[in-house]
């Protein structure tokens, strides 16, 4: 029994106080951990929050993308329209354009016939004025030659 009570004594002696260390520590060990703990809660509630917030900014980007989404059509609506309206400005100026080259073309032709008609009558003045001034000459040269065979019936008749 001694052997029993020396084997105690040295457990108490030796290993009481090593439990009474490993006891301390483990206290601090599970305070340091309970710390631990509550700072992991703390990072999780921190993130719960922050995917909360990411959540509602994504909500938000798809809200401001479903906008973009309908300017980009009104955009598109309105460049077919101004496309559809190029189209029909364009298809008018050729019109407008062809029209009035028809117009141009008549009123040249128009202007060309004029004036050939009035190159005509000029002609046919300057005719007719060089035909008087050479019918006036010939009517002073018959008026003379009259007055020169008057002349030599006088003689011949004297």
């Amino acid at each position: 029994m001694e052997i029993m009570e020396a084997v105690k004594k040295i457990f108490q002696d030796m290993i009481v106080p090593e439990l009474g260390k490993i006891r301390e520590e483990n206290q601090k060990i599970v305070a340091i951990l309970e710390l631990t703990n509550k700072r992991l809660d703390d990072i999780n509630t921190h993130l719960a929050d922050q995917s909360r917030r990411i959540d509602d900014t994504n909500k938000r980007i798809d809200e401001v993308n479903k906008r973009f989404d309908a300017v980009n059509k009104r955009i598109d609506d309105t460049n077919d329209r101004i496309d559809n309206v190029r189209t029909e400005l364009t298809s008018r100026i050729d019109d407008v354009r062809s029209e009035l080259t028809s117009r141009i073309d008549d009123m040249h032709s128009d202007l060309v016939n004029r004036l050939d008609a009035n190159n005509e009558r000029i002609d046919r003045f300057f005719l007719t004025a060089a035909t008087k001034e050479e019918l006036a000459r010939n009517d002073a040269r018959l008026f003379r030659l009259e007055q020169g065979l008057e002349e030599v019936r006088q003689r011949l008749a004297a």
